[in-house]
């Protein structure tokens, strides 16, 4: 019986009774992964990334040794010869797409991004993903010729998911992972916007983007050093909510419940199989006033998060290289913790592996129990082809104001189950799909607030 389930019926007995058995609750393949990711390899590409002197999306494209055309097709190569290692498991291609009239891209410009695909053996059109970004500037984000090393934002974030590729690819799971390079984070998130619209319209279901942005610093400006905490920003309520859906949630609950928050509670943990690493989630979508590479995905209404460190050290970004007054300003690579690095990497690549071996999530969840002393779920179970290991499901249960899922029941392979003397008024709740071996789906809050979408 598992941590949660035992708490469970410590606190209400009457939930335990007639319970369905229930998966194994520890996957020692995860244990694995949250301790494979090499600092020593991260350090070697970010050090490679850097020796490009400039990534910056104007830069140069021609010159093999300089500019962000080098960079980009050094991480092609990298991901070939990933593929390569493990028998050509990676699908890599350039996605790309011209950008002009823009205030940061005012003349015409190819942007482009590297996406590898680890295509799933059961359910290949269901993608988790991994991102960091290639791009970087200094203090002038339209100085496309000085030296912009790049080294935390964001070759910390670009090496991470070249080493997550590194290590998943040595594992065979039914969901597509897809290790994504980013162009033009820096000049407006355009090389997110041309990456989500393209998967919209060849209808990839996007259970998860995991974007990953400044990963390596734990020295911060307000003086504090940190290496064992990561962040993770996400939003409220979907960017695509509708007037309808709006009025709906309003007397059904689901602010903190959309499938980015729920996704950045199954990072949370997750981290369990990570050592020594622990998360902070951000109830925000991102850094106050500030953005990331992860909103067009959320724009497109896909679940999408940023992982990063916790203190970021603001002299180390977006900067000049100086000296001032003995203060030094820029990105270099003393200021990474390439340790660190390989722990936030573990992150994802424990997050990833539990999400794609997991079944997907419910689908059209749905709740009743108004004026009554129990509660209902429902939902669709997904076609046999596409959740071959599916074995049950898994509801949750917390107090409205509980940050994370306390409690749960394993009610087996069922589509609706009720909760009996469970008053729908005082809890919030949700439905997880759960693998023969254990792994799960995140959790899904019921209506449209919590979808994940529909297969």
């Amino acid at each position: 019986m598992s941590r949660r389930l035992i708490a469970a019926c410590l606190l209400l007995p009457l939930t335990c009774l007639a319970q369905a058995a229930a998966p194994p609750a520890s996957d020692p393949r995860l244990d694995a992964i949250g301790t494979a990711p090499s600092a020593a390899r991260i350090q070697a590409d970010v050090r490679t990334l850097v020796s490009f002197g400039t990534r910056h999306t104007l830069s140069e494209t021609a010159s093999e040794t300089r500019g962000i055309g080098a960079a980009r097709r050094w991480v092609h190569a990298q991901f070939q010869q990933i593929s390569r290692d493990c028998g050509g498991c990676l699908e890599v291609r350039y996605v790309s797409d011209t950008i002009a009239g823009e205030k940061r891209i005012p003349n015409a410009t190819e942007v482009v991004n590297v996406v590898a695909i680890q295509r799933g053996s059961s359910d290949p059109n269901r993608y988790v993903m991994m991102s960091g970004d290639i791009d970087s500037r200094v203090s002038d984000v339209m100085n496309a010729t000085a030296d912009a090393p790049g080294a935390n934002d964001n070759a910390s974030g670009l090496a991470g998911t070249l080493e997550a590729a590194r290590v998943l690819s040595k594992y065979k799971f039914p969901a597509s992972i897809a290790y994504v390079a980013l162009s033009a984070e820096e000049q407006g998130l355009f090389g997110g916007r041309i990456v989500a619209a393209q998967a919209k319209k060849q209808g990839w279901r996007i259970e998860a983007l995991l974007n990953n942005d400044m990963i390596g610093n734990t020295s911060g400006i307000d003086g504090v050093s940190d290496n064992h905490t990561a962040r993770v920003f996400s939003e409220g309520t979907r960017a695509t909510e509708t007037e309808a859906e709006a009025r709906a949630r309003r007397f059904t609950g689901g602010e903190l419940d959309s499938p980015s928050r729920n996704l950045a509670r199954y990072i949370a943990r997750m981290a369990e199989h990570v050592p020594n690493l622990e998360v902070m989630m951000v109830y925000r979508l991102d850094r106050f006033g500030r953005g990331g590479h992860h909103s067009p995905f959320n724009d497109a209404g896909f679940p999408a998060v940023r992982i990063m460190e916790t203190h970021e050290h603001y002299d180390r970004q977006h900067q000049d290289l100086r000296t001032e007054n003995g203060r030094v300003y820029g990105d270099t690579l003393d200021g990474v913790d390439f340790a660190y690095a390989a722990r936030l990497t573990a992150l994802n690549a424990v997050s990833l592996a539990g999400l794609a071996w997991a079944p997907p999530p419910p689908a059209q969840v749905r709740i009743d129990g108004a004026v009554s002393a129990d509660t209902t779920l429902s939902w669709t179970r997904p076609p046999a082809t596409q959740a071959p290991e599916l074995a049950g499901y898994r509801l949750y249960w917390r107090l409205t104001t509980e940050p994370q899922w306390t409690h749960s029941r394993y009610v087996g392979d069922v589509t609706s189950h009720t909760l009996k003397n469970m008053v729908i008024d005082n809890h919030y709740f949700g439905v997880a799909a759960v693998a023969r071996d254990g792994s799960e789906s995140p959790v899904v809050f019921p209506g449209a607030a919590g979808s994940f979408g529909g297969y």
